[in-house]
């Protein structure tokens, strides 16, 4: 009797606190609603309702998590390319340099490409509509829309004294999860993927059997670094690729039990043996942290670079009334040693609203397979780290100036053709072209000390003693733009690779740039390495390394 009381008291229990969570919606909808109606019929200035509704959306899912976000009925093609990788558009990367929006790069077989624009054309109209001062995400809006629908862009093309329209249609938009794959030496392959849309593992599966058409071919560098995640089912998908099938990789837990899921690998794989490294950093997230960490947890891939970004949480996806969507937050997931790779704890802010990554002290200790310690909390942490420094200020500074585009935008107007993106590297004389194009623009470059020049000057201004010390202030300003002089030589070798990326993006799209990039790259170089000598790779796997 006592454990029926318990039972039906439990029951109770559990009526309850659904009743009062119903009846707190409700009420609240109320409240808003009469709010929302408020406002809209006699706040002064008048109101757009839709824009208030967004904000109003907005505010309270950001109060949650970043990756909880509605998509109104204007945002269909964001909500299309987040999930499939597709979407209704030219196809075409956009930068705003000035007061105009610039194409940066046309993708190579869509509508921006068939039509013949090219990287630097500047967009002065679209459908006659001046489009000067637009930002690049209303300019995006604009340029997107359904296939087979028809635009004008009124172009300003660098070397042309005449600008011209160029008309075309738009058309699906298929951006490419996996841009390239190829031979890195006459034994080691390369795969570059980007993203975890809709059937990229079929994509993966056919570079890697393109791959082993290579007769020497006997092992594989998997490139995710940079790759934000996407779709769970291809993750996992993609793990089965390399690993037999019927095997755990991943375990989702959300609010309510019916939600906990167990997903295994259901396809049969292409390769349990080939010894593989994974590359990861910062910018690895979500699915490719499924993927690296899945493998590294199977002692299955050696996963090398830097600490993955850290984040655990599942989004479902969910179409709504009037043709708007949203993802939410269901669940988090727990990768195959049972670590949940999520960094930051959102449902713990502090009263400022912020949130801070889990400290060392409470990560929870794992093991692999081989019996590896891997820790959860913190992200996918490599096997073997590879140190990386960031770009110096000088070489941010030209690059968010748009110096660096510019330059390799004159530079295709002098050169016809360049050699195979692999090979291509600018001369010397290249270079002092570049630093003397920009010693003759003006760009933003302000150090520490030049924002306190800047500071100190503005203030003796307004003292009235700047004309008493402007000689010095001169002196000192030129000893600044001395030392950035120094800083261009200093930098030389970051920024010249830069240049030949962007060179080789001109005349080759995304495939030239990743191909030009993985010269000299510190991360495919340890990779290389490591796979080289078979040794030291099953030593890293059995952690007696």
């Amino acid at each position: 009797m006592g454990f029926i009381a318990l039972l039906i008291l439990g029951i109770s229990f559990v009526e309850n606190e659904e009743t009062s969570d119903r009846f707190e919606i409700g009420k609240n909808l109320d409240i808003f609603t009469e709010v929302y109606k408020e406002v809209n019929s006699r706040y002064v200035d008048g109101t757009q309702p839709g824009d208030l509704m967004k904000t109003g959306i907005d505010a309270m899912l950001e109060s949650l998590d970043p990756y909880t976000v509605y998509y109104p009925e204007s945002d269909i093609e964001s909500y299309k390319l987040m999930t499939t990788g597709q979407y209704g558009g030219i196809g075409a990367r956009i930068r705003k340099i000035n007061d105009f929006v610039v194409i940066g790069e046309p993708y190579e077989g869509f509508p921006a490409y068939k039509a013949g624009l090219k990287a630097g054309d500047i967009i002065l109209k679209v459908d006659g509509k001046d489009v000067k001062g637009k930002s690049t995400s209303d300019l995006s809006k604009i340029l997107k829309g359904n296939p087979g629908t028809s635009l004008t862009v009124t172009i300003k093309r660098p070397g042309k004294k005449d600008i011209f329209d160029i008309s075309f249609k738009r058309d699906k938009v298929q951006i490419k999860s996996v841009p390239y794959s190829g031979m890195l030496t006459d034994e080691i392959g390369y795969i570059k993927m980007s993203s975890f849309t809709r059937n990229v593992t079929k994509d993966v599966k056919e570079a890697f059997l393109n791959l082993k058409k290579n007769k020497g071919f006997k092992s594989l560098v998997f490139d995710l670094r940079g790759n934000p995640g996407g779709l769970l089912f291809e993750a996992i998908n993609t793990v089965g690729l390399f690993t037999k099938r019927g095997i755990k990789v991943v375990e989702t837990r959300g609010k309510i039990k019916e939600w906990t899921k167990v997903y295994e690998t259901l396809n049969t794989p292409i390769d349990k043996n080939i010894p593989i490294v994974v590359l990861i950093d910062g910018g690895s997230a979500s699915a490719s942290e499924i993927v690296s960490g899945s493998l590294q947890d199977f002692d299955r891939a050696v996963v090398l670079g830097r600490n993955s970004y850290g984040k655990g949480l599942v989004q479902t996806t969910r179409k709504l009334k009037y043709n708007t969507s949203m993802k939410v937050t269901t669940a988090k997931y727990y990768i195959p040693s049972g670590r949940c790779i999520q960094a930051i704890d959102y449902s713990r802010k502090d009263k400022n609203g912020k949130v801070s990554k889990t400290p060392d002290s409470l990560l929870t200790e794992f093991k692999t397979k081989n019996g590896r310690i891997v820790l959860d909390g913190a992200g996918i942490k490599p096997d073997i780290q590879v140190e990386r420094e960031g770009y110096a200020p000088i070489t941010k500074a030209l690059a968010a100036n748009h110096m660096i585009f510019q330059f390799a935008t004159n530079y295709v107007l002098e050169h016809d053709t360049i050699v195979s993106a692999k090979d291509f590297r600018i001369t010397e004389e290249d270079y002092n072209r570049f630093l003397n194009f920009v010693d003759t623009t003006e760009y933003e470059y302000n150090t520490g000390s030049g924002k306190l020049l800047s500071k100190f000057e503005k203030k003796a201004e307004k003292d009235g003693v700047l004309n008493e010390i402007n000689d010095e202030l001169q002196k000192i300003k030129e000893k600044l733009q001395a030392q950035k002089k120094i800083k261009l030589q200093e930098y030389k070798a970051e920024l010249k690779k830069l240049i030949e990326m962007e060179i080789s993006t001109r005349y080759y799209y995304q495939k030239g740039r990743i191909q030009n990039r993985l010269s000299g790259d510190v991360d495919i170089d340890k990779a290389i390495s490591i796979l080289v000598d078979q040794k030291q790779y099953q030593s890293i796997l059995s952690g007696s390394n």
